[in-house]
């Protein structure tokens, strides 16, 4: 079954908002447009909840139980159990503070392994554990594809590696990295797994459970929500890393790694993220399924959406002899998320695309170590396309019109 856009585009204001008229959005990997459910959701909750909650009195009450359906319906799409998602920040603190949990517990000589394939947000923080006499190996990418090849990180395992990072996909090179083979690999050699899933997690909620990392984590304000970043942490996992929350907190899995205090309206809006996979699903799909077979089948409409709007793109592109895509050219094995190596300051075609309505940008995109290792200036940068399953075909063809003109 196809992916009805005109049921889907009706769901996101955004394109029923004069001011876009016109435009065609494909900055996505930035962050998306926001779902009508979440803006229902958090309008409602400032409107009728902005109270502390988890007291008895009503209104109280109802913005606790507002927070905690929106932790339990996310875990379940994402199958795993509610208090093994936790919500902070944003993703990029979210991980420091997992890695300043790791640090507490390794002893120097110990490893971790990132590659340089990711957004700095996850191998920054790692990183940063060499410091306290920990070693970091960096699993490097194929300089010309972008690849991360398994066969390579078994070279880097051993006895003493406790994590291993890496991208679900990446948001320069948007290679989906078989996440199940590689957690099984570093499973074997006895290391926990970190997975950033933000590149990723807009094309298709993850079931984490199935895929088997330790650690997910992603982004809700790229997956049509607010700026929250979501992260999973096993059990097994969370109970064994020291508690990095208030000491009184120190029991309880969905609070251990937030030290932070939540931000109680963005945490409730986030039950829209699942009200939108349920939406979806209802529409095109007949009968009953439980919350994760929810996801995965509205996983697999937008990837199939977005793989035919991509094919089309690529298609174009590959055959041009004045750029050079970065990563893959088959559409099966990458998410919409198109980096462009012109040769030159993207900066320039960003703003001439502008001009004939397209919503794009140029830069390094916290990925610098990515272009460094794929012979790209990080201080030129890249054109970087991306979009999503709700991009249609006139969106398409506005883009591919548009860099034929300016390109």
């Amino acid at each position: 079954m196809e992916l009805d856009l005109e049921f889907v585009r009706a769901q996101f204001p955004a394109f029923s908002e004069p001011l876009l008229q016109g435009q065609a959005f494909f900055e996505n990997a930035g962050g998306s447009y926001v779902c009508q459910s979440v803006i229902d959701r958090l309008t409602r909750f400032y409107k009728q909840r902005k109270v502390q909650p988890y007291s008895d009195y009503s209104v109280s009450r109802l913005g606790g139980e507002e927070m905690d359906e929106a932790r339990t319906r996310l875990a379940a799409i994402l199958g795993v159990t509610d208090d093994e998602l936790s919500f902070g920040p944003s993703t990029s603190q979210n991980t420091y503070v997992l890695a300043q949990a790791f640090g507490q517990i390794m002893q120097p000589g110990e490893a971790i392994i990132v590659t340089n394939q990711d957004h700095e947000a996850n191998s920054g923080p790692w990183r940063r554990l060499s410091e306290k006499g920990i070693h970091v190996r960096e699993w490097a990418l194929d300089p010309e594809t972008g690849h991360l090849d398994p066969a390579e990180l078994e070279k880097l395992l051993d006895g003493n590696v406790r994590l291993v990072c890496f991208p679900h996909c990446s948001n320069i090179v948007g290679e989906i990295n078989p996440v199940i083979e590689i957690t099984a690999m570093a499973h074997a050699a006895g290391a926990f797994v970190c997975v950033d899933g933000v590149s990723y997690a807009p094309h298709g909620l993850p079931d984490v459970g199935t895929m088997g990392p330790d650690i997910y984590l992603f982004s809700a304000y790229k997956t049509y929500g607010p700026h929250q970043g979501l992260m999973v942490v096993r059990r097994t996992l969370g109970e064994l890393l020291p508690n990095q929350g208030h000491f009184f907190n120190a029991n309880c899995l969905s609070k251990r790694f937030t030290p932070a205090g939540p931000d109680h309206a963005q945490i409730a809006a986030c039950a829209g993220i699942a009200d939108y996979v349920d939406t979806l699903f209802t529409h095109h799909k007949d009968g009953s399924a439980s919350p994760s077979e929810r996801g995965v089948a509205v996983h697999d409409l937008m990837r199939n959406r977005e793989k035919n709007a991509l094919s089309r793109i690529l298609s174009i592109l590959k055959d041009r002899n004045d750029l050079r895509i970065l990563g893959p050219l088959d559409e099966a094995l990458r998410a919409p998320t198109i980096s462009i190596d012109l040769g030159y300051n993207p900066l320039p075609v960003a703003s001439a695309l502008s001009k004939h309505g397209i919503m794009a940008g140029g830069g390094d995109f916290y990925a610098r170590r990515t272009l460094q290792g794929m012979g790209v200036d990080p201080e030129v940068g890249i054109l970087r396309i991306s979009f999503t399953h709700y991009t249609n075909d006139a969106d398409i063809n506005q883009l591919l019109e548009a860099l034929d003109a300016v390109l």
